[in-house]
């Protein structure tokens, strides 16, 4: 038997979203934010020069600059402020997560709820803002080192560039904190989803021209068509995908009558960590081969020399170690949001229980067996839906935009804000059947 809440899912129509007046103002929102994101990426840098650095980024498009600018939604392209996007936040994110798992002071934050939130989340930026500036600097000083690039060189430009790239990831962070609690969805993965959408039409009209002029075959461009829409098939069934424990109620004797007792599901994702583990990934590999790239190659010792080629964008080293980074985070990530004693202590407290498991510590460590095993099909699911399709890229010269890793980016955060819209719907349709309840209820009492 469908649930209220499904029932209630099914029949959402127009008329319910135009009565949502709350729902309108986040969406008109996020547009707005996303749209002052998109403005961002195209104002340049002062003290370049546009034709040079236009020049020296086309034969380093299809290497890891070209990674960064799907991330940044070609703003590294433009050298616009926005050009470090959102990863030095992400990347501060990662480090203190990990962190909270290994230095007991920020483990008791993270124990003391909405207060030790908000002190680690300053932290974050903190970190944000250290990254942010080493990043811009080496930025500054990689465009200063090439030929041209720079009008005027020297401290005022370092200075400056540091400043303007470091105030646009600021800014960024602040923008996806204002989409998250005043929009719809995760400010921070709408805004590499902006990105990346923003290069999907061109990538794809990259990709005929490719046919046109010969470079690739027919039967390749469709091939790779073929993997994309099976990949956004794949991704579209396990984000939906479930795996739900039967938890029993016990029986209530209310007065002389005895009323059975209540049965629900405790829903497990099969891939409960989403689309974090790409980002983190992506955000880890893109981090030192960014330093390394604006670094002065002549003068680094061979054997750093050989990693930074390793490392280079489709090479085997850069999979491998993709794919681990995936599978890791994968673990990592789910252990931080779901908390199996927590929720087996919830279970209790409310006297639920799972048939044939003894509450408490037997029902934690059932819940975090299954968890286990189903994380495991979600970490070998995200390492396919993003190697597959990185290895076609990096094989046939494919813009990146057509990846596994923007794919799955893309699907995961659309299908996660068409949920939180549908949230939204349902509770503007719950407060309209207890106001008619109200006012029945009104009528009959006169």
């Amino acid at each position: 038997m469908a649930s209220a809440a499904e029932q209630l899912a099914s029949n959402l129509n127009f008329s319910t979203f135009a009565k949502a007046e709350d729902l309108k103002k986040r969406l008109w929102f996020t547009l707005a934010a996303l749209l002052v994101y998109r403005l961002g990426t195209h104002i340049p840098l002062p003290g370049l020069n546009p034709e040079a650095y236009a020049q020296a980024f086309r034969g380093q498009a299809g290497g890891i600059l070209g990674l960064f600018n799907m991330f940044s939604g070609g703003a590294v392209q433009r050298m616009a402020i926005f050009a470090l996007g959102i990863m030095p936040y992400i990347s501060a994110s990662i480090i203190v997560q990990l962190m909270t798992s290994v230095v007991p002071a920020l483990e008791n934050l993270k124990k003391e709820g909405e207060q030790g939130r908000k002190i680690i989340n300053q932290y974050t930026r903190y970190g944000t803002v250290i990254l942010g500036a080493l990043q811009a600097y080496g930025i500054a000083a990689g465009l200063e080192s090439g030929q041209g690039l720079v009008v005027d060189p020297g401290w005022f430009f370092r200075v400056s560039t540091v400043l303007t790239l470091l105030g646009g990831t600021m800014f960024l962070m602040w923008l996806g904190e204002q989409i998250t609690s005043r929009g719809i969805g995760n400010g921070i993965s709408l805004i590499i989803f902006a990105g990346i959408a923003a290069g999907l039409p061109t990538a794809l009209a990259g990709t005929l021209e490719l046919g046109r002029t010969g470079a690739l075959s027919t039967f390749l461009i469709l091939l790779v068509i073929m993997v994309a829409i099976g990949v956004i098939g794949v991704i579209v069934f396990v984000e939906r995908a479930q795996r739900r424990l039967l938890i029993q109620y016990p029986k209530r004797q209310v007065g002389n009558r005895m009323f059975q007792g209540d049965t629900s599901h405790l829903p497990l994702k099969l891939n409960t960590s989403g689309v974090i583990p790409a980002i983190f990934a992506s955000s880890l590999l893109l981090l030192p081969a960014t330093l390394a790239g604006f670094a002065n190659t002549t003068a680094m010792p061979s054997w750093a020399t050989s990693i930074v080629a390793a490392l280079g964008h489709g090479q085997p080293l850069y999979m491998v170690l993709y794919a681990a980074l995936i599978a890791f985070f994968a673990f990592f990530y789910t252990a931080i949001v779901f908390n199996p004693k927590d929720t087996a202590d919830n279970l209790k407290k409310h006297g639920g229980f799972i048939p044939g498991i003894r509450p408490g510590e037997r029902t934690a460590e059932y819940i975090d067996y299954v968890l286990t095993r189903i994380t495991v099909i979600g970490a070998i699911y995200l390492v396919f839906v993003c190697i597959l399709p990185e290895i076609l890229v990096s094989q046939t010269g494919i813009p990146l935009s057509l990846g596994g890793t923007s794919l799955l980016i893309v699907v995961s955060v659309t299908l996660d804000t068409v949920a939180q819209i549908q949230g939204h719907l349902i509770a503007q349709q719950y407060e309209g059947l207890i106001k008619k309840s109200k006012l029945r209820g009104g009528k009959r009492g006169r």
